[in-house]
């Protein structure tokens, strides 16, 4: 059984040292580009629902924009909270931002995704960049995407963020959950090797107008709680290229009030069940425990026990030492993960501690449809608002 679990897991970490490899020559994070490149090419779409305590920054950020970002639509889903009297002030300071009302939410629609296709029914510019209401766009953003985009021949391209004013809390467990990502689909890079192994981050999706209506704008994704993986894979299976770039230098984010907020939201799609088949999200949960539940309890385990055969040969030596080169792995790709973080409290460095509270987040996601999103409850089997 021991030679079994050897032999298992080695091969997971042998396709993990696969996947992490490209990371070494990775593009490093998209600076800003102000000046007058691109102007008039770019329509942002926001989708918010009761957003008044963190939409501020957001539309800060884009009044900054230069003359790239041709207008932004800001899709309110009849919030109750002061968010369309800020929205209205935003627009009075600049007129490129239109607040708008979506239509009413139709059944099997998520309620983000059906402000986001009303965006983009609305949008005039050549290309289409959704980003989350808590989002702080960076000067130059706009630009710069679409500057990316365009010298590397994408249709459609996300952006990693930089992660702001987290607590001591969540810089421990946050970055584990990262890592599952990571660890699952290998770092940011221009292209997947596969469809149906791309990843995307909708806090900052650019896509061609053009390119988004042939592929049935955000349809797709409609019933979907990993939207953006959901769509991205959708236009990459149709042959549209799709990138995922580190965005660290153009767009940050504070999404959560707590690690309480952010077990619950970032743990509601991380298992990536509605972008991926039911036999790869298995394969995936298990890639996940071997490689990340099982390494540090194993080794904690070998030193309680002071059990000779960690040190002679045979099975028992060959799985303590593959354990300690997954744990050592792990340490290694802090240094890589810390330009995703504005800040990095001690914590942040012992986050590969947490690394199988993480693993069973994914498998508790996996077994779990959301009922959940924001301020808004839906019915688990048909997406229907309660």
């Amino acid at each position: 059984m021991l030679a079994l679990l050897v032999v298992v897991q080695g091969f997971a970490t042998a396709l993990l040292i696969l996947r992490l490899l490209p990371g070494r020559t990775r593009r490093p994070p998209i600076a800003p580009l102000t000046g007058d490149a691109h102007a008039g090419k770019v329509t942002v779409v926001v989708a918010c629902l009761d957003e008044a305590a963190r939409i501020g920054p957001c539309l800060m950020g884009l009044r900054r924009q230069g003359p790239a970002m041709l207008e932004a639509l800001i899709v309110d889903s009849r919030s109750t909270d002061g968010t369309w009297e800020l929205l209205g002030d935003a627009a009075r300071q600049d007129s490129r931002i239109r607040p708008m009302h979506d239509d009413p939410l139709p059944p099997e629609w998520v309620g983000k995704v059906w402000a986001l296709e009303h965006g983009l029914r609305h949008a005039r510019g050549d290309w289409v960049l959704g980003i989350d209401a808590d989002t702080t766009p960076q000067p130059g953003m706009v630009a710069a995407v679409v500057n990316a985009a365009e010298q590397l021949g994408l249709d459609a391209v996300s952006f990693a963020p930089r992660f702001n004013e987290m607590t001591v809390a969540e810089q421990w467990l946050q970055p584990a959950m990262l890592t599952t990502l990571v660890y699952r689909f290998g770092a940011a890079g221009e292209k997947a090797p596969a469809p149906d192994r791309v990843m995307a981050n909708g806090q900052c999706f650019l896509a061609k107008r053009s390119v988004l209506l042939a592929n049935g704008g955000y349809s797709s994704a409609r019933r979907s709680w990993c939207d953006d993986v959901t769509l991205a894979r959708h236009m990459a299976r149709n042959g549209a290229r799709v990138g995922f770039l580190d965005g660290a230098r153009i767009i940050g984010v504070r999404a959560y009030s707590g690690i309480g907020q952010m077990w619950r939201e970032w743990g509601r799609s991380i298992d990536l069940k509605d972008g991926t088949t039911p036999f790869t999200q298995f394969l995936d949960c298990c890639f996940v425990i071997l490689t990340q539940f099982v390494p540090l309890p194993a080794l904690l385990l070998a030193g309680a026990l002071h059990v000779p055969e960690w040190r002679a040969g045979g099975p028992g030596a060959a799985w303590f030492w593959l354990n300690v080169a997954l744990v050592s792995i792990r340490v290694l790709l802090q240094f890589g993960l810390a330009g995703s973080y504005a800040e990095r409290h001690w914590t942040f460095w012992l986050s590969f501690t947490a690394d199988p509270v993480a693993a069973v987040r994914i498998v508790m996601s996996s077994l779990k449809r959301p009922r959940q999103w924001r301020t808004r409850h839906y019915d688990a089997d048909t997406v229907v608002p309660a």
